[in-house]
């Protein structure tokens, strides 16, 4: 069965774009394909300097995964410093990737760029090494990516293919696949930009754990335009064709289907509030039950950091072995 490794940092909270747009497929997905979700706190870490922010926003993810269906029977849900093998082989990463590898990256010269004047971690400059350690340990087939990350999953292949070259075949290459399109959420104050957990305000975005009255007032202000005719034109009409993604999405139908049966702002406004009310609910209250009963998620995700390890192990004492560490 073809293995697939997706993982999430902790660094916001999850929004109504990352689950339409990612987590209901990795809960599709996951009886097909033998699938690993990690939690990455690590990563969190290199832009993260205040005490116990990374902890609180791993349990909050934990407790979501969970609500949204996936399965701990079936997939293998863990959180990345639990599985102290990361860092491990993490070392064996950057020893077998250079600088000018590791200088090319561009989501370091992006992010250490927006930082400029306030402190830049080293591991900000050499997480793409624990990255690859992420992957290569769970010998992943199949990593889904978006376009941003492709350079990840090459450098990753690079350092595999290095090290296999210089000490055996130790690690499967992984390829990085387009994943099935998600719905397109934008930001319902700012439907020409994507909705983000790293927005400057979150009135246009709709959180996952948002209470149904809250929703409903983000939805009834969502930005539309003046001329008050609904059709899908993302073009011309990135609010209203917004509203009408985000409803098909949820209808499991197209945006044009749903543009038919509206006239008005208002009563499409109202639609999609409520059915995303509706769709969400379920979901809050089995995060909110977990979240008040930290012994049920503490034994999941022990439970899913326990079947990660009995992977990572193997491939850890394989490369070991391999490079010619002495074991005691």
């Amino acid at each position: 069965m073809t293995r697939v490794l997706s993982c999430m940092q902790p660094t916001g909270d999850v929004h109504l774009g990352s689950y339409l747009g990612a987590l209901r497929n990795w809960v599709t997905g996951q009886h097909d394909r033998d699938v690993f979700h990690g939690i990455v706190d690590l990563h969190a870490l290199t832009v993260m300097d205040v005490p116990d922010v990374v902890g609180q926003r791993t349990i909050e993810l934990a407790a979501i995964f969970f609500a949204v269906g996936l399965d701990p029977d079936v997939a293998t849900i863990f959180v990345q410093s639990h599985v102290p093998e990361h860092s491990q082989l993490a070392w064996l990463m950057e020893c077998n990737v250079s600088f000018g590898e590791l200088s090319r990256m561009t989501q370091f010269k992006d992010k250490s760029s927006k930082r400029q004047g306030d402190f830049i971690s080293a591991g900000l400059f050499t997480y793409p090494a624990l990255q690859a350690a992420d992957i290569l340990l769970y010998d992943a087939n199949e990593v889904p990516i978006g376009d941003d990350q492709r350079q990840h999953v090459e450098i990753t292949r690079e350092i595999a293919v290095r090290f296999n070259h210089r000490f055996g075949d130790v690690f499967v290459l992984p390829e990085a696949v387009t994943p099935k399109a998600g719905a397109r959420v934008m930001d319902l104050q700012d439907p020409t930009s994507k909705m983000s957990k790293s927005s400057a305000t979150d009135s246009g975005i709709v959180y996952l754990l948002d209470e149904p009255d809250v929703i409903m007032r983000k939805f009834k202000r969502a930005v539309t335009d003046s001329d008050n005719e609904v059709r899908y034109d993302r073009a011309n009409k990135p609010g209203v064709s917004n509203l009408l993604d985000i409803l098909a999405a949820v209808r499991d139908t197209t945006a044009e289907a749903v543009a038919a049966e509206f006239t008005q702002y208002g009563p499409l406004k109202t639609a999609a509030g409520e059915e995303v009310v509706e769709r969400l609910r379920p979901i809050r209250e089995r995060a909110n039950e977990l979240l008040t009963d930290r012994a049920e998620l503490a034994d999941l995700l022990r439970k899913g950091s326990g079947k990660a390890r009995e992977i990572a192990s193997a491939t850890l004492k394989r490369a070991y072995d391999a490079v010619g560490l002495v074991s005691c």
